[in-house]
């Protein structure tokens, strides 16, 4: 279930977020992390901001790729303890909508099923990692460094183990998790977690051509693909092929894959619709 159902983002831009800043150019949807005097730590309130942004663009037919971006040296150092501890040293926003229950930053990412680039400019901390993983792409500018340091304040990346699971083994959780360790960039990418390594200089422009591309193919068939994909883990695995086989008939029968056939008879450039 998502954590903000439609009706709640009715009047989205009407909202002014305290935490993060967000503009939609033509189909690509940014949200931008707007913290950097406590190095993009997140407060409840600003996940609840991220949460909203994210069903935002999960509702919005026009939006095709969301890219996160963060403002300061750090892209994300994790939650801010203090506010997570204390309620009063959480500053609420009080524009933004009750969410249905309590945001999981994993979870508001895996209910997205729209590609969703993570464009790193500065080291990822601890819970940061719940938003470079909730991404379909992590483009990171090579002196960016990757930890888990929680076991050093005696504390655990519990809810990080879950989104790391699907992209990293065992194994290596524990080793990040048990050091706490710093990882650079091209470790990162051994690794899984970064997915392109682009210089400081070129960064933006590597990753607005990722959403280029992105926002170039069908996007109805990119959001089935994704839903099918997370669904699997709930079907035994001697179901895949056959539930797979019927998600492939659907997709067969939209309006993007009839328009997808004919601009290639025609030689054309394909208009999706997104249905």
């Amino acid at each position: 279930m998502p954590f903000y159902k439609e009706e709640a983002l009715r009047n989205f831009d009407a909202v002014q977020f305290l935490y993060i800043e967000t503009s939609l150019n033509e189909h690509v949807f940014d949200i931008i992390l707007n913290r950097p005097e406590k190095r993009n730590a997140f407060t409840p309130t600003m996940v609840n901001e991220i949460a909203f942004a994210l069903a935002y663009a999960k509702f919005q037919d026009a939006i095709r790729c969301v890219v996160i971006k963060a403002q300061g040296p750090v892209f994300c150092a994790g939650a801010d303890l203090n506010a997570f501890h204390d309620p009063a040293a959480d500053q609420r926003n009080p524009a933004l909508p009750e969410p249905e229950e309590e945001v999981r930053l994993g979870d508001a990412f895996s209910t997205l099923c729209k590609p969703c680039i993570a464009q790193v400019e500065g080291s990822v901390l601890a819970g940061g990692f719940l938003i470079i993983c909730g991404c379909t792409f992590v483009v990171s500018i090579p002196e960016a460094g990757y930890s888990l340091p929680e076991v050093k304040r005696g504390i655990w990346p519990m809810q990080v183990m879950a989104s790391l699971l699907p992209i990293m083994p065992k194994r290596k959780i524990l080793e990040m998790s048990i050091t706490g360790k710093s990882y650079s960039a091209e470790d990162a990418l051994n690794l899984g977690l970064v997915t392109q390594i682009a210089a400081k200089e070129i960064i933006g422009e590597e990753v607005a051509k990722l959403a280029e591309s992105i926002c170039s193919n069908a996007p109805y068939a990119i959001k089935s693909g994704m839903e099918a994909l997370r669904n699997l883990s709930a079907i035994p695995e001697n179901e895949y092929h056959r539930y797979l086989k019927s998600q492939l008939d659907k997709i067969l029968q939209s309006e993007d894959a009839k328009e997808g056939t004919a601009a290639f008879k025609e030689k054309r450039m394909p208009i999706w619709k997104g249905k």
